[in-house]
């Protein structure tokens, strides 16, 4: 059975037949596709509630935050002081970034996310504004300030490294080395060939389009290519860029990332509580399920529909090849190993500060009743500004190193090609201009039908714990047993 391209997640944990019957087929026509689709009037009748399971872990407790933070400060206020001034400012550092942590997961609203629990998308965000402050700054230091101030994150930071030249012989067989042949290609697998997988895996499902993930996955290869006499690190043979990189690492990733974006896509989403599924295996998949979407939107980015949407998509494409970039230059700048395990913090929390961020992108372009730019975006789009602008700052040397000739070359070819094919595609010859009166209207009640259901998903919608409701359904249990 076609799925539309949103629905409601229902999870029943029962078997097919009642996950069939669960989703009910209304004839008329869809504002999203031609064909069959959800009845969506039924669900706006049903009453979303929780069923006493989950009910106290989404309620928000501030009362019980703000006692929880008062004691932690009052035993601080009763210890003996100490007089190590260093000692003392680390930890009213830490104090009071916990505190703001605190107190931001506590009283920001709720993002488009929601699963598998609301305090961990506010989690996130917080994080990224102090992640922001951190950098704003950093920014202000100098180099050598800026690299001894990390070492009081790790003592091996702030120490001069050697970046790894992946070029030299490029030879897949070196006949001159009989005793392992296959050398240089050993030597190219390190960290980053999982970190290709994985990461275009993950990148996809944010992403959640082929032909955009193709794009700057090839880009940034061409990026490589243009960058290699900046920073060594980019310095790789034809096979590693194209064949390794970008076909079977790149590619791999992107196919299994589609596999999991049609599988989001067609699965049946309708949620029961938990002590309302009968078997276990039933009950297990509820769990499991609760770390998963609760509505899953496919995103239908249109770059080709209109102008503006056109240079959109341009910005979205260079903002996530930037933040890409930013990733080698600030390792170069700030002296901090590849491997190191604060490289791969930024990059675990970037993934879901791109989610965030993309979701709320899209919808602004594609609601026409969004007019307000994500809070999520417009951090996101600060934080890989003050990046940028500290990569300037700490590697000037570096980044105004002259571009090689054909380097310069190429890229105005690029340039004048895409003026070329803009001014032809929505001037000369405008035929993918899609948008009209009927589109705008189908998009609208789209994102309608998607407000609906977050609202009903909404915590402050929920009933409140009820502990008698809990022993009823213990004893009622119980009961049955015997």
């Amino acid at each position: 059975m076609k799925k539309t391209e949103m629905q409601e997640n229902w999870d029943s944990g029962g078997d097919a037949s009642q996950d069939a019957s669960s989703n009910d087929v209304s004839p008329e026509y869809s504002p999203i596709t031609s064909g069959p689709v959800h009845d969506w009037e039924e669900e706006r009748s049903t009453e979303f509630f929780d069923d006493g399971t989950m009910t106290y872990f989404w309620r928000a407790h501030t009362l019980n935050t703000l006692v929880f933070m008062i004691c932690f400060l009052l035993y601080e206020a009763l210890s003996p002081p100490y007089e190590d001034m260093v000692d003392n400012t680390k930890r009213g550092l830490v104090a009071s970034v916990s505190a703001f942590i605190l107190l931001g997961v506590t009283v920001t609203p709720d993002g488009p996310f929601k699963r598998p629990h609301p305090a961990i998308w506010r989690f996130t965000f917080i994080i990224s504004i102090v992640y922001e402050l951190g950098l704003i700054f950093v920014l202000y230091q100098s180099a050598s300030g800026a690299r001894q101030l990390l070492k009081h994150i790790d003592p091996k930071l702030g120490v001069p490294m050697e970046e790894k030249d992946y070029g030299g012989s490029c030879n897949l067989y070196d006949d001159k080395t009989p005793d392992d042949p296959y050398h240089n290609i050993k030597d190219k697998l390190d960290l980053f060939v999982p970190l290709h997988f994985f990461g275009w895996w993950l990148k996809t499902l944010l992403l959640r389009d082929w032909w955009l993930c193709w794009v700057i996955s090839v880009v940034f290869e061409i990026l490589e290519y243009t960058l290699e006499h900046q920073l060594p690190n980019f310095s790789e043979c034809w096979w590693d860029h194209w064949i390794m990189d970008a076909l079977v690492c790149n590619g791999l990733g992107i196919y299994c990332g589609l596999q999991s974006l049609k599988y989001f896509s067609m699965k049946t989403y309708h949620w029961r509580g938990l002590w309302n599924i009968p078997t276990y295996r039933g009950k297990l998949r509820r769990i499991i399920g609760q770390f998963g979407p609760y509505v899953w939107v496919d995103y239908d980015w249109k770059p080709l529909s209109t102008l503006g949407r056109w240079f959109s998509m341009l910005g979205i494409i260079a903002i996530f090849l930037l933040a890409e970039l930013n990733t080698f230059y600030l390792k170069f700048v700030l002296w901090v190993e590849p491997g190191h395990w604060a490289n791969l913090v930024r990059l675990v929390l970037i993934l879901p500060w791109g989610a965030v961020a993309l979701r709320e992108v899209f919808q602004f372009l594609d609601d026409p009743d969004c007019m307000k730019f994500g809070r999520q975006s417009w951090l996101f789009l600060a934080i890989v500004c003050t990046e940028l602008l500290i990569v300037i700052k700490f590697g000037w040397e570096t980044v105004t190193i002259p571009f090689p000739s054909y380097v310069v070359t190429l890229w105005m070819g690029i340039f004048l090609l895409l003026v070329l094919w803009t001014v032809w595609n929505f001037f000369i010859d405008p035929h993918t201009f899609k948008v009209d009166s009927h589109d705008v209207e189908r998009r609208r009640e789209h994102w309608s039908q998607v407000r609906a259901i977050e609202t009903k998903l909404s915590p402050s919608e929920s009933r409140l714990f009820n502990p008698q409701f809990l022993f009823d359904k213990f004893i009622h249990r119980k009961t049955k047993d015997d």
